[in-house]
């Protein structure tokens, strides 16, 4: 017998939720297979077995919560049927291969060969959801793919309205919460609950402030119009607004180096490298992967990265390792078009620059000349426990000069 336990996921992380078994029991597997996806407080990742063999027992429901080291499978190994030798058939060897197949044997026969959907994860929290068997569902993805919305198109189609049956006439009386059919509830995923606590602790353990700035983004915009195609061809990759405020932070960062700092007890702990994160909306919510050695980077390299890192966001497949850490994180709300907001600390990180919406906003040139311009409010969330007003101002200040003065940056260290 082989037990399949829980491996260790990251420091940080001690449980997962069981999203989805891809065996059941009674189903051959070989070592290396994939059998059981792990939702964590941070990522999806899929267990493998250390054994081949037959799946004797599960020991945890899709749902469950389970910890590090906890066994969740038991493989018996011993119900492999090994490779015969290539050796002269005599009459007993041929009545010992026509023997019956145990009842587990011919069950792993008859399950063997079933196919498991593939599902994006997205797909496979709605199914888990709404009660839908994955298998049930068909798709027109050239590959088989079943996606959220095959799911939501699915359960639209079987819905069936029903007669109620017909009960005593009670007194009128108000429908309560659980009962009420205009209510829906639903069960926060593992990652929503984490984000939400991991925000409430914030909150609650430091003294967060956050300071304002605008810049004009003129030059920026100017400088990326001329270059953007031929940046594009010699680097494959778009160049976009998120490379000059990632140099312009790591730049800022040098002149306020407590905002690249954390509180460890009564110790500061200043931190003299850069890894910039830069936070993604996803389906299941707000992810930040880290952007390693920020300041050793050029453009090219930054925009590669946050494409790259976005894509992995999107298609759940971002690692542990590329979330852990980071000493610093923009966040971009101006993709969905915010014009202003005060963004949370990602703690134990003590400061996050917020970017918004750019905007045409008449703006004063001179005493005499009034000017319609693209403007963004920039919003610097930082712990005022470390970080007073003079360094968050000067942080600020500093960015508005680089961005607004972009060919700067070429000169920073």
């Amino acid at each position: 017998m082989a037990e399949i336990k829980v491996p260790e996921l990251a420091e940080s992380i001690t449980e997962g939720t069981v999203a989805q078994w891809l065996k059941k029991t009674g189903e051959y597997v070989e070592k290396g297979d994939y059998i059981v996806e792990l939702e964590t407080d941070k990522v999806n990742v899929e267990i493998i077995s250390e054994e081949s063999g037959i799946i004797q027992e599960l020991k945890a429901n899709e749902g469950d919560t389970v910890q590090v080291g906890e066994t969740i499978a038991i493989v018996n190994a011993q119900g492999v049927a090994k490779e015969p030798k290539a050796v002269e058939k005599t009459p007993e060897a041929e009545v010992k291969a026509e023997a019956p197949k145990t009842e587990q044997q011919t069950e792993a026969d008859t399950t063997i060969n079933k196919q498991i959907p593939i599902a994006s994860p997205a797909a496979r929290k709605l199914a888990r959801e709404r009660g839908i068997d994955l298998t049930a569902i068909q798709t027109n993805d050239p590959l088989g793919r079943i996606r959220a919305q095959d799911v939501a198109a699915f359960d639209q189609k079987s819905a069936t309205p029903t007669q109620p049956a017909q009960a005593p006439k009670t007194e009128k009386t108000t429908p309560s919460v659980e009962t009420d059919s205009r209510v829906e509830r639903v069960r926060m995923t593992r990652r929503r609950q984490t984000i939400a606590n991991r925000l409430l602790e914030v909150k609650q353990n430091t003294a967060m402030l956050t300071t304002f700035n605008e810049v004009d983004m003129t030059n920026v915009m100017a400088l990326r119009n001329r270059r953007k195609d031929a940046f594009q061809k010699e680097n494959d990759v778009k160049l976009g607004f998120m490379s000059f405020f990632t140099k312009a932070v790591v730049a800022a960062l040098k002149k306020a180096p407590l905002l690249n700092a954390e509180i460890q007890g009564d110790q500061i702990v200043l931190k003299k490298y850069y890894d910039i994160g830069i936070a993604v909306s996803t389906d299941e919510g707000l992810v930040v992967p880290v952007l390693r050695d920020a300041d050793r980077k050029n453009f090219a390299e930054i925009e590669g990265e946050i494409l790259e890192f976005a894509s992995k966001a999107r298609n759940n497949k971002l690692s542990l390792s590329e979330l852990q850490g980071g000493t610093f994180t923009i966040t971009n709300g101006g993709v969905f078009g915010s014009l202003l907001s005060t963004p949370i600390l990602n703690g134990p990180q003590v400061g996050i620059l917020g970017m918004h919406k750019i905007q045409l906003r008449p703006v004063a040139i001179d005493a005499e000349r009034m000017e319609n311009r693209p403007m963004m409010y920039l919003a610097l969330s930082y712990d005022h426990r470390i970080i007073d007003g003079k360094e968050a101002v000067t942080f600020l200040a500093r960015i508005k000069d680089l961005l607004e003065d972009p060919e700067s940056l070429l000169f920073e260290a």
